[in-house]
């Protein structure tokens, strides 16, 4: 253990509030170190920056304090105005949640240890759902993670329904003395502070002290209900949410769709979906294809000889894989609970914490193990799985491949000669190891080497290079270089290993806008196949395409989903349905209107490729396949062609739309028109298909 690291977790019981006003030095700023603390049951924190006045407590014993009572003696501290919140229409006060109790969460988005925290959370609102009010607080690390549009996408794409303040400027932080994420802060039915609890682990230690505080203050427990609005209207009509990893593979382009907890495979040209595995809720589940379950998958790897798709199941701590042959889907190693020590064991005692990325090489298959900051290889033809680099340790030091410490490592990728690169995600940096050698060693390729917050965004020579959170790493065997997805600083950038020197390949203000000058939101995933680089483009939720001759990008528009397992809801179609009344029309030409309103100040983006597919029953009508609508002005007249019987005429509509000032906020919007007609000598020649395109609650920040 490195006894200055960070705040020692091993500290179970919670902590009273009387310990939580002594001083003392515990926990040190990142000037002072760089590497996490972790204690003996895997509970881990991130060290983070000070805030003021630091306040850390020592750890209490397992029985409640003196008296039997864990109520507060001193009033919680009140979030302070002027702060932007998500979740709620209005601030939040602590004055008017008396009579419940109440846990802060102080998190910043990028941390995995703060991600592990989450399923606890909603656990502990779920058991406790009229007496438990959870409150995330965001104090960021890294400048990206500081807006209050990005910390948004975060909350969707997690699924946090509870409110969450941004605390950028680490105010409420300050006020209670929090040193390291994650750290939760209880407050009881009186409005006192109980005290706070630094690292993983939530449940434990918090449920048995809400039982307690539930007897002791039974008569004043407030159980009506706190009205919330969660923000989920920007992923309701994608095909894919918040897709974190793509691959190639026997003709395919494969896609880890992580918001929707499947995998979709895509013929790469088209865009048509030829395979769904996953029935889109989250859960462990092996067997057939649209049967299945997985709980945020990202990394994924093609095994060529086999046909076999393996993939990181995050959020599971496992490795699955998919059959191609059979769409049958399995679990190669890891037991559904997040590990900890980090053991070699064989596949089926094994167990796994947070894998991120995968790649393969010579049988063996290579995980990012974010969870436990290490790299591991399962042999494959030997059953075992182990760690390979990294001790554990959380920080940016290089050496042997065993005492090296990562910082979440979340891609990797081999070159011709077998040095492994990976994105070393919460250092910022790019990092080689020489994996396959007996006495490899670890060393900084670009990104700063000297903390894990020396971070930004400015090309350079190996260590005078910054990034900002880089996940997505590919080698580029036709150039000799390394491309990155730079995440949070929404660019793809260039390295050449010889020289270590990091330039910017595509990319600028975060937004969505394709060809020679485009746009990205928080990449995370490469993959390159032959002369083509695909991006899975996390927070736009959609996959890109790059020409890498000519660097002009596109995006890949996937269709056909509606062919596989409907979604929880029971509607096919991921869109919106629009059913639209009988009309009778006359034969000959005539058009279909599409009637369709934006909201105010916003337009059809100009490079990406929106468009409307038709479909007619019947043989009711003759009209072009598939229209372009990239750039249209709407409402746009369509020609068609009338000709006898009864049927229907479907319009699939895909629209990416965009603020008129502004790139750097767009979105998508699929709607299915359904119109049935008849034609006969009296009727109509034109055809009006309507609908009012409305904002998702996803706000004017980024």
């Amino acid at each position: 253990m490195n006894a200055g690291a960070g705040c020692s977790t091993n500290m179970r019981p919670f902590l009273t509030i009387a310990a939580l006003i002594l001083v003392a030095t515990g926990c040190s700023s990142a000037a002072d170190q760089a590497t996490v603390t972790i204690s003996a049951d895997g509970s881990t924190t991130s060290p983070a920056p000070s805030a003021g006045t630091a306040t850390t407590v020592p750890a209490v014993p397992t029985t409640a304090p003196p008296g039997g009572s864990y109520a507060g003696t001193i009033p919680a501290p009140e979030f302070p105005g002027g702060l932007e919140w998500i979740n709620t229409d209005t601030p939040i006060r602590l004055a008017d949640l008396t009579g419940k109790i109440v846990l802060l969460d102080f998190w910043t988005y990028g941390c995995i240890n703060c991600i592990h925290v989450i399923p606890d959370l909603k656990r502990l609102e779920q058991e406790y759902s009229s007496e438990l009010v959870v409150i995330g607080v965001h104090s960021a690390k890294f400048s990206n993670e500081a807006e209050t549009e990005n910390i948004r996408q975060v909350v969707m794409r997690y699924e946090v329904d509870h409110p969450v303040v941004n605390d950028k400027d680490f105010t409420v932080w300050q006020s209670w003395g929090a040193q390291a994420w994650p750290t939760i802060a209880l407050v009881d039915p009186a409005g006192n502070a109980v005290g706070i609890h630094a690292g993983e682990g939530v449940y434990d230690v918090v449920q048995p002290i809400i039982e307690s505080l539930l007897v002791e203050f039974q008569d004043e427990i407030d159980r009506s209900p706190v009205q919330l609005t969660p923000d989920r209207a920007g992923t309701a009509n994608t095909v894919l949410s918040y897709p974190g990893k793509v691959t190639n593979g026997d003709g395919l382009l494969f896609v880890s769709d992580t918001g929707h907890h499947r995998v979709i495979a895509a013929d790469p040209e088209t865009g048509e979906i030829v395979g769904v595995y996953g029935n889109g809720q989250p859960g462990f589940e092996d067997g057939p294809a649209l049967e299945s379950q997985f709980d945020t998958p990202q990394g994924l790897a093609f095994d060529e000889a086999t046909r076999t798709l393996y993939v990181a199941d995050t959020n599971n701590h496992a490795i699955r894989t998919v059959a191609l042959d059979t769409g049958m889907v399995g679990t190669l190693t890891g037991s559904g609970q997040l590990g900890w020590p980090p053991a070699a064991a064989l596949f089926d005692d094994a167990r796994l914490n947070s894998p991120w990325g995968l790649t393969l090489r010579d049988g063996d298959l290579w995980i990012a193990m974010a969870g436990s900051h290490q790299i591991w290889v399962a042999d494959l033809d030997g059953g075992v799985v182990m760690p390979k680099i990294g001790s554990g340790l959380e920080g940016v030091t290089n050496g042997p491949l065993t005492t090296a410490e990562l910082a979440q490592p979340s891609g990797l990728t081999f070159d011709n000669s077998g040095r492994l690169y990976f994105a070393d995600s919460e250092s910022s940096s790019i990092r080689w190891a020489d994996a396959l050698a007996a006495n490899g060693e670890t060393g900084t390729l670009a990104g700063s080497d000297l903390n894990l917050f020396d971070f930004g965004d400015s090309d350079g020579i190996s260590t005078t290079a910054r990034l900002q959170h880089p996940l997505g790493i590919v080698w580029d065997e036709s150039s000799g270089d390394l491309i990155i997805a730079d995440t949070y600083n929404s660019k793809l950038k260039r390295i050449d290993p010889q020289t270590g020197e990091t330039t910017t390949y595509l990319g600028g203000e975060q937004g969505w806008a394709d060809g020679a000058d485009p746009q990205f939101y928080e990449p995370g995933g490469l993959a390159v196949e032959g002369d083509l680089l695909y991006v899975a483009d996390t927070n736009n939720q959609v996959i890109r395409v790059i020409d890498l001759n000519t660097n002009i990008v596109d995006t890949l528009v996937l269709y056909g989903i509606e062919d596989f397992a409907p979604p929880a809801d029971g509607s096919q179609y991921p869109g919106i349905v629009v059913d639209l009344s009988p009309k009778d029309v006359a034969p000959g030409p005539g058009s279909l209107h599409l009637d369709i309103g934006l909201p105010d100040g916003y337009k059809i983006n100009e490079d990406a490729p929106s468009s409307v597919e038709f479909l007619v029953t019947g043989d009711v009508a003759d009209v072009a396949g598939t229209a372009s609508l990239t750039g249209a002005v709407l409402p746009v007249a369509v020609p068609i062609e009338f000709t006898s019987g009864s049927g229907t005429i479907i319009a699939d509509v895909t629209l990416l739309y965009c603020r008129d000032d502004s790139e750097g906020l767009c979105i998508i919007e699929q709607v299915r028109f359904n119109q049935p007609v008849t034609v006969t000598a009296d009727g109509i020649s034109d055809l009006s298909l309507p609908h009012q395109v409305h904002l998702p609650d996803i706000g004017e920040g980024g």
